[in-house]
């Protein structure tokens, strides 16, 4: 299909605007076809008042009519072919094979939620029968459920130009629990945006969804992502980008009249920690698997090891120059676009300009385009460096590591105490020497959303226990994760029934349990 540049408001296209949005191939530098107009903030409330009409009816939607428009929606992704793939790969400079993967881990979040809302026990239902002759009071029959919250604003991720962008995991999750979506396209790859959303709007027609479910809207300004966040039919947001432009939207939301959730997946460094015995035992592995996990996809990953946490000894000096050898000879790599590189370079530099912080090796390797090459880099700083300045604690979001030196165990728990939130934390050892640190682990637990064991913490598995999420500023709020099934539970809020006749009160909490899902029945969970 050609691309038109165009806004989605509903079921219309629309392109009222003036200023225009080009992608570019960050491999070359140079621009792609089409321009894609901005929406204006007429289109902008038009868009969000369709999804407020829409939701009336979008949130009685059975639970399988919600699952087959995300099966529709995984289809017909799908179908685009090899268009969306080379679109993607021209806008990001990602390699073909990762969007593939990327195209099948979004139509498996898709089909992934369909599945969980068609069993249906995640509205988490609980159901308190009257005793009308209790004394001294009767106790009244009270019924309770998750119910959708409302329209949702998403915006899309630069790094993930599928799954976490128009039909990623924000959408489906809100879809899923009966949410319509306005969706801010990523202006690094607004046609891969557009090719997606045609094929989501497509689905909701082709289902009989209520005109607004879904809508899409281009705009590199922050002005347009600010209207979005401020128009009173948005009842919350999903963000996926940097602490910066996170909390901008937080505070927003927070400023409101009426106060909204924010549900942003902000920056992390995911600190591993490097056990001694381990160090011994394993240099080389650690050295290749570090390397390769540092700079895959550019180190453009939420996940990317950003800080390794080791206590110094004479093996540990010998992995640290092993390690510095391996990202001086390791390639540049592409950036997404040239503002995440500028980025890039200048968080490299304010760390290195702190005194104590040593550059151990980077690459010198070059890319076709200077303006997105990124080149890997390790630097490291003695513990009481890290403990006496805040900015060593700030993520560098690309290829590179900090490794943070302690003389002891004790002086590791110094360091994990004065970490800030991070979305997940690494920890190698042997079996025996991790029961030994079993404090360190414990203290690092408080820091983070998900603890890996001998493992890297690149790649997330899309799964029902994952939790893609962790304290302040990893996300805006350490309860939820915006990756794995419990993602729905963002947008939804629970809802009591008191004393109502069966016929007004949802599928979910009626007598007799029309759908055979488990519920919460006078105390005990069945699916009587």
């Amino acid at each position: 299909m050609s691309l038109h540049g165009k806004n989605f408001i509903g079921y219309s296209l629309s392109a009222n605007g003036t200023d225009e949005t080009i992608a570019v191939d960050p491999t070359t530098g140079q621009n792609l076809e089409t321009a894609f107009i901005e929406a204006t903030s007429e289109e902008i409330n038009s868009a969000c008042n369709l999804a407020a009409k829409a939701f009336d009816s979008f949130r009685n939607t059975s639970s399988k009519e919600r699952a087959a428009f995300l099966r529709k929606i995984a289809e017909n992704v799908v179908n685009l072919g090899d268009e969306l793939i080379q679109r993607a790969v021209a806008e990001t400079g990602l390699p073909e094979g990762r969007i593939t993967g990327e195209r099948g881990r979004t139509c498996g979040q898709l089909t992934m939620f369909a599945d969980l809302i068609e069993e249906g026990s995640w509205v988490n239902a609980r159901i308190d029968t009257a005793i009308p002759d209790r004394q001294p009071l009767p106790k009244p029959d009270i019924r309770y459920m998750e119910r959708a919250i409302g329209p949702v604003a998403v915006f899309g991720a630069s790094n993930f130009p599928l799954a976490f962008s128009t039909a990623g995991g924000d959408t489906a999750s809100a879809i899923a629990a009966g949410c319509p979506v306005v969706l801010k396209a990523h202006p690094a790859h607004p046609g891969t945006a557009e090719l997606v959303a045609h094929a989501a709007v497509s689905a909701a027609k082709e289902c009989g969804m209520p005109e607004g479910t879904i809508s899409m809207i281009h705009g590199k300004s922050h002005l347009t992502g600010q209207a979005l966040v401020k128009h009173p039919a948005i009842k919350a947001v999903g963000f996926t980008g940097s602490i910066p432009g996170g909390r901008a939207i937080f505070d927003t939301a927070a400023s409101r009249p009426e106060p909204i959730p924010v549900y942003a997946e902000m920056g992390s460094s995911n600190p591993v920690f490097l056990l001694p015995e381990t160090i011994k035992k394993n240099e080389e592995a650690l050295v290749a698997g570090l390397t390769g996990s540092i700079c895959l996809g550019a180190g453009q990953f939420c996940t990317n090891p950003g800080m390794l946490v080791v206590q110094a000894s004479p093996e540990v000096n010998s992995f640290i120059q092993k390690l510095a050898e391996s990202i001086k000879n390791a390639p540049a790599g592409t950036m997404v676009h040239s503002s995440i590189k500028d980025g890039y370079s200048k968080e490299l530099s304010a760390k290195l300009a702190v005194d104590g912080v040593t550059l151990l090796g980077k690459s010198d390797a070059t890319t076709e385009n200077d303006a997105t090459a990124a080149q890997p880099a390790v630097f490291s700083a003695s513990a009481e460096t890290f403990l006496n300045n805040d900015e060593l604690n700030k993520e560098v979001f690309g290829p590179c590591t900090f490794i943070v030196i302690c003389n002891n165990k004790e002086q590791i728990l110094e360091v994990v105490e004065h970490l800030e939130g991070h979305l997940t934390s690494s920890i190698h050892g042997e079996d025996e020497e991790l029961i030994q640190f079993a404090d360190v682990i414990s203290a690092v637990e408080k820091k983070v959303g998900r603890l890996i064991i001998n493992q890297y913490p690149t790649g997330v598995e899309v799964c029902s226990s994952m939790l893609h999420g962790g304290p302040y500023p990893a996300s805006t709020d350490s309860r939820t994760t915006s990756v794995g099934t419990a993602a729905i539970n963002r947008y939804a809020r629970p809802v009591s029934y008191q004393n109502f006749p069966q016929a007004l009160l949802p599928d979910e909490i009626k007598d007799g349990n029309p759908l055979e899902i488990w519920r919460l029945m006078n105390g005990k969970m069945g699916q009587e």
